[in-house]
């Protein structure tokens, strides 16, 4: 009974940590909720500034700025309200695992699968928005995109990154 013992064990620590996860996802909910897009700009340039002055291609300091220049009280509210919603159903999901009520199984495996749907809906519904188009469109070796010129004229060349 020793290994019955370690996995029950290991289950309830990865359970666990499922739920401190959804507390972290709460906890960054109530905050987009509450800081305004300019702030998280302001605090983006902050902490990418030194790594920049050191070398201005990094990616990862390039791609934070950038995703924080796009932020739209549109954005942060859809996020603070998917980071909210997604935070509270593993919370409540973990909860019921840990205290062994039989409904929460299922319900994991369900709200594992809406979540699934809806990211294959935004790979597929939304253009640019999946990981590939993302890191091409933010290397420095991305491919000219043709901007289509009004009243007939040719398209022109232009990069994706100024």
């Amino acid at each position: 009974m020793p290994i019955s013992r370690s996995l029950d064990r290991t289950f309830r620590i990865s359970v666990g940590l499922k739920g401190l996860d959804g507390a972290l996802e709460l906890i960054g909910g109530i905050v987009l909720l509450f800081v305004r897009p300019h702030t998280i700009q302001h605090l983006a340039r902050t902490l990418t500034q030194h790594e920049l002055s050191q070398d201005p291609h990094d990616f990862i300091s390039r791609h934070l700025l950038h995703s924080a220049g796009n932020l739209t009280h549109g954005t942060t509210l859809f996020a603070a309200i998917y980071l909210l919603s997604h935070g509270l159903a593993k919370v409540v999901l973990v909860v019921a695992v840990l205290r062994d009520e039989v409904w929460a199984y299922p319900g994991m495996i369900a709200l594992l699968i809406l979540f699934i749907v809806y990211q294959l809906y935004r790979l597929a519904a939304v253009p640019g928005s999946g990981a590939r188009s993302r890191l091409a469109a933010h290397s420095d070796h991305a491919q000219p995109a043709l901007i289509a010129a009004p009243c007939g004229r040719a398209p022109v060349a232009k990069p994706l990154l100024a």
